[in-house]
């Protein structure tokens, strides 16, 4: 069932009002892949009434009053994507077309969703029951952070926001207990994964510089990020404190991360797979194409690229589902009406770290001075490449299921480190589970950029395009490699650029297109070299290209004649790809 949108639809589920009602910038689709309705259907599973109201009006009372109070607390979420990146390009320039609005116009998302909401509820509910946020928007930005839009330091969202509490990173379990201590009328300050607002200054705490000072010294900006991402294991992170004028942010550790039992439960609910029928009617919506069919199979990413939210958001730990939970997911999506036999993906932020694991995390949690993948991959890694081949070949025999793609792309250089069974997932891969392209991330080819990247060498990538064409060859296959490339990442100069289109045409044998100019997110590393234009982990100056023509001539050098399109044009393959906006 479609969790309930409408009056009419609360009285036939016999409610008089919802316990909780969220709001999402998102249009409603009930999906896995969509976080307001996992969350909805996680507390409804343990038993609360939980209602939705998609991208509403913020200019009238048409949407936010058509389902009165809630019983217990406002859930508020951007959606899927930060507001500030789903409405504005690198260039600054609006986006005309949102993947997830119905009938694609960017006409329904307002810029900062998250506070734009949080006052649309206030000025129609006044004294009303509490806000809670939560999603990648509120996630990202729960602390001081640098905002690339208005190009200043910005407080917490909590304080912009006048919200009463923030639940951060992947955060079901953290909401379930939140719910519980509100239903009960039990304090939840003490509730793992969340952030909230105190007059007094707390003891037993780590103590981040303050907003006026991180607002003024970019030493002390970095000092601040550099505190805040340390802290952000389970096993190992200290409460944090920060201080704005007379205030105090507080930010509890993170909540535990799920085994995989916990992961299960999650995605073993029921989901329609499709858009609320109350939405459905005004239009299609694009992001369906990617999610209907798609499969989720872990959580987390252990890349720790520099420019990337994924690892802030979702955690540096991967967790993976269970073979029977996937399995029977997969059975459900193949007894759909419009399922043609199709699973797009298979995977999580990067396909082939299902299954990783490391012995240490769960006892000491991730090494503070040691990253897993980068400068090196660490010898204590254990990849799982036969376990999630085997996995992808049981998908492949269920009944009505004709092919399974790898989507979300791989990291080719943990298929190098795994001699043992990287070469045979490969050949799987190749075979049977590469839809035209697959997708490598290389991002550059400069090594002074990769570095300020967290990325791999291009010696690496060499010898993986070398094998993957073998593959290809010996398989009797027309598919290629599609490159993701960053343009004006902080460090890059237009020199390094040419050196890099230079390179990819010499050793790839490519014109490349798929190239995106660098967005400085709140909560990376990036946005922290963009912002103080020092590197971070070494303290001197850095080049960091921040006029907006500077910044376009870059992807400029980068882009074949056909400009603006989004294909790599490979030599080797003479083949061509389309990719939609990554996100």
């Amino acid at each position: 069932m479609y969790l309930p949108t409408t009056k009419k639809e609360l009285q036939k589920l016999g409610w008089d009002k919802a316990d909780i009602i969220i709001l999402t910038g998102d249009t409603y689709i009930d999906s896995p892949f969509n976080g307001a309705a996992v969350v909805g259907k996680y507390l409804m599973k343990h038993g609360f009434r939980v209602a939705i109201i998609a991208q509403p009006e913020i200019d009238s009372d048409k949407d936010i009053t058509r389902l009165g109070e809630p019983a217990l607390f406002w859930g508020v979420t951007g959606g899927s994507v930060d507001s500030m990146v789903a409405n504005y390009t690198a260039s600054k320039k609006w986006r005309k077309q949102d993947d997830y609005t119905p009938g694609l116009e960017n006409n329904r998302r307002p810029d900062r969703a998250v506070i734009a909401y949080s006052n649309l509820i206030r000025r129609y509910y006044k004294g009303t029951r509490p806000i809670v946020l939560g999603g990648i928007e509120a996630s990202l930005r729960r602390i001081a952070h640098y905002d690339f839009w208005s190009d200043k330091i910005r407080k917490s969202i909590l304080f912009d926001s006048k919200a009463e509490y923030l639940v951060y990173g992947m955060a079901e379990r953290t909401v379930l207990e939140l719910a519980r201590c509100l239903r009960s009328e039990r304090d939840p300050f003490g509730i793992r994964g969340i952030c909230y607002i105190s007059k007094e200054k707390k003891t037993g705490v780590l103590e981040l510089p303050g907003f006026e000072q991180v607002s003024k010294d970019r030493k002390a900006f970095t000092t601040m990020f550099r505190d805040y991402y340390a802290n952000s294991d389970p096993e190992s992170a200290w409460p944090l404190i920060q201080q704005y004028g007379d205030r105090y942010l507080v930010q509890n550790p993170p909540a535990a991360v799920p085994d995989t039992s916990g992961l299960d439960e999650v995605y073993d609910i029921e989901y329609e797979r499709g858009v609320h029928p109350f939405y459905a009617k005004m239009g299609k919506v694009k992001a369906l194409e990617t999610i209907g069919f798609s499969i989720t199979t872990h959580r987390g990413c252990i890349g720790e690229c520099n420019y990337c939210s994924i690892t802030v958001h979702q955690g540096r730990q991967v967790v993976s589902r269970s073979e029977n939970s996937i399995l029977a997911e997969a059975r459900a999506i193949a007894k759909m009406k419009q399922f043609k036999g199709h699973i797009s993906d298979a995977g999580g932020p990067t396909a082939n770290m299902y299954g990783l694991k490391c012995g240490n995390v769960k006892v000491k949690g991730h090494c503070k001075k040691r990253r897993c993948l980068f400068p090196q991959i660490c010898p204590n890694l254990q990849t799982a490449h036969k376990e999630q081949a085997q996995l992808l070949q049981k998908i492949s025999r269920l009944s009505g299921i004709k092919k399974v793609y790898l989507a979300s792309g791989i990291r080719h250089d943990l298929i190098l480190h795994d001699k043992k069974h990287g070469p045979s997932y490969l050949r799987q891969v190749v075979e049977n589970h590469v839809s035209g392209q697959l997708k490598t991330a290389p991002e550059h080819t400069e090594d002074k950029v990769l570095k300020l990247m967290g990325k791999p060498g291009m010696e690496c990538l060499m010898e993986f395009k070398d094998l993957f064409y073998q593959m290809t060859k010996r398989a009797g296959k027309k598919q290629y490699l599609t490159y993701y490339i960053i343009a004006a990442h902080p460090g890059c100069t237009e020199k390094d650029m040419q050196k890099m289109k230079d390179s990819m045409s010499r050793e790839l044998n490519i014109n490349s297109e798929q190239v995106q100019i660098f967005i400085p997110l709140p909560s990376t590393w990036s946005s922290v070299m963009y912002y103080t234009e020092q590197d971070p982990f070494t303290g001197n100056e850095m080049f960091v290209e921040k006029k907006g023509a500077a910044r376009d001539r870059q992807k400029k050098i980068a882009v074949s004649e056909e400009r603006g399109s989004s294909r790599v044009y490979s030599r080797e393959g003479r083949g061509k790809s389309r990719q939609g906006r990554r996100r």
